[in-house]
């Protein structure tokens, strides 16, 4: 009895479905019973209609009475379910047994009934239980054998027949059981298996949903019939994705017809006019059994940027280790210059002299520039007020670039307070305040400083704005790449510099406006310092 609790908790869903058909199945032949018995008794030919009808009658009652309440306990309690079928089982026994005798013995043909029950309780039920039913039917049996030959004369055959049903009680119970443990187990791999399948396509459609290229499942006609979000911005759809490839791009489509003409071309380039992107899309077959093709889109322009990024990564390491070099000869060019200042030779070597000079100190300049981009990554963020720093910063700007006290201005707004580290700051501010200065008319508000809270919780906003020209349409992709000026006095690596100092803080600096004048814009954080 300890262990009762234990095996209901171990009955599954399918055994308590199978103990419900099993009960479904006793109450069927007990209604068949019932009813031969109270309609037709001579249907039940084994019988008679003189023998035993009122007993029958009784025991056909009793019978559907407990198969169905063995269903409704099936249904409703949820417990006990070995319990359940081992009261189903002895009931069976028991009424199969009386109506093998009141039938006359073994040869009436009720005992297949028996062999029925043990193999559905086989199906059913679970461990050395199946064997218990087995026991209990042979019993069952050779009790009453035992019981005829004492009422009756000896019957060998009788006995002989008890065996033989005896053994195939047994061979029924536990070949069934067998049976039974095996489609279980089948049943566990095939959940399982059918889990682990489920696991992996959720996991399967999250890659490819984050992939950064587009992928496209695509029939042999050329029909779009699967696609990631990546692949619907690339092309341009919006909604359901099954279409023809060539209304997204017939170049693309030219490309796929070749493709599957054994052409052989290991990518193609097109261009999407619903989207803008130029495209190279690649095509792999597949196994599936309608032999569909995957279509892998690439955006070509991003590619571009990122060979340009590589190279540009390069290209600054390689000007940090030739600026390295340079900055020794450089410092020896403007201190000889210095000497041969003192000597005043003439007007012409004194002109001389000075584009010497004045080249040197632009080299100098730029290397300096350079070798800051070398510590872009040590960056120590700290909370900076900006309330008490700008003030002095401007003072500061103003004394070493001899300008005006009116021409910058600075309005505050907000918390003031950004996360940067502080000399990256300084070089940021000094090479947007000298941009604008530059551009400007140099008169009295010409360079505004303007600091306010970003439209985001926790960001802050830095606008540098001057009363110039601005810049030209054509040239605002550029103004941020190195080496990029439009001023005979510019290095071309200010505004990069910037940022690029900008983002190693986590800060964006940008351009923004088309009016007169320009405004860049540096959008910081308040919090997230070291």
């Amino acid at each position: 009895m300890l262990n009762t609790p234990v095996r209901s908790e171990r009955f599954s869903e399918t055994h308590w479905k199978s103990l419900r058909y099993f009960n479904l199945y006793r109450l069927a032949v007990a209604a068949l019973l019932f009813s031969a018995a109270l309609l037709h008794p001579s249907a039940f030919a084994v019988l008679g209609p003189d023998q035993g009808r009122q007993q029958l009658l009784v025991l056909a009652s009793l019978y559907l009475l407990s198969t169905a309440i063995a269903v409704l306990l099936a249904y409703q309690l949820r417990r006990h379910a070995s319990m359940q079928l081992t009261g189903s089982v002895l009931v069976d026994v028991l009424v199969m047994t009386l109506l093998i005798h009141v039938g006359g013995g073994l040869g009436s043909g009720l005992g297949s009934m028996l062999l029925v029950t043990l193999a559905g309780a086989g199906l059913v039920g679970q461990g050395r239980l199946v064997v218990f039913y087995a026991a209990m039917a042979t019993l069952a049996i050779l009790f009453e054998q035992s019981y005829r030959a004492l009422q009756n004369d000896f019957d060998v055959l009788g006995f002989f027949n008890a065996g033989v049903f005896s053994s195939a009680f047994f061979a029924v119970a536990v070949s069934a059981r067998l049976l039974a443990r095996r489609v279980i187990a089948n049943e566990a791999l095939a959940l399982q298996r059918g889990v682990d399948l489920k696991n992996q396509t959720v996991i399967s459609q999250r890659v490819i949903e984050e992939m950064q290229d587009g992928v496209l499942v695509l029939s042999r006609d050329g029909r779009v019939k699967q696609s990631n979000p990546r692949a619907r911005r690339l092309l341009g759809l919006s909604g359901a994705s099954d279409c023809l490839l060539a209304e997204c791009s017939a170049d693309l489509a030219q490309g796929f017809v070749a493709w599957s003409q054994g052409v052989d071309q290991e990518s193609v380039l097109a261009r999407v006019p619903a989207s803008g992107f130029e495209l190279r899309a690649s095509f792999v077959p597949t196994e599936t059994s309608d032999r569909d093709v995957l279509a892998f889109l690439e955006d070509m322009g991003s590619l571009r940027e990122q060979a340009r990024q590589m190279k540009l990564a390069a290209l600054g390491r390689l000007t940090a280790n030739i600026a390295h070099e340079i900055r020794n000869p450089l410092s020896a060019i403007s201190h000889a210059g210095e000497l041969l200042r003192e000597e005043r030779r003439g007007e012409m070597h004194e002109r001389l002299l000075r584009i010497v000079l004045d080249n040197a100190q632009r080299l100098d300049r730029i290397v300096s520039d350079v070798l800051e981009l070398g510590r872009r990554d040590r960056a120590y963020r700290e909370s900076i007020d900006l309330r008490q720093a700008l003030p002095l910063f401007i003072e500061e700007y103003l004394v070493k670039e001899d300008l005006p006290a009116d021409v910058l201005t600075l309005e505050l707004a907000g918390s003031a307070t950004l996360c940067f580290d502080r000399s990256h700051f300084h070089q940021v501010l000094w090479n947007l305040l000298g941009n604008a200065v530059r551009h400007s008319r140099r008169a009295a508000g010409s360079v505004r400083l303007v600091v306010l809270d970003g439209r985001v919780a926790g960001q802050i906003e830095l606008h540098v704005i001057d009363d110039g020209e601005g810049i030209d349409d054509a040239c605002r992709e550029q103004i941020f790449e190195p080496f990029f000026t439009t001023h005979h006095r510019g290095t071309g690596l200010g505004l990069y510099i910037a940022r690029e100092l900008s983002d190693a803080n986590g800060a964006q600096l940008e351009l923004l406006g088309t009016g007169p004048g320009a405004d860049f814009r540096l959008l910081g954080r308040t919090t997230g310092c070291h």
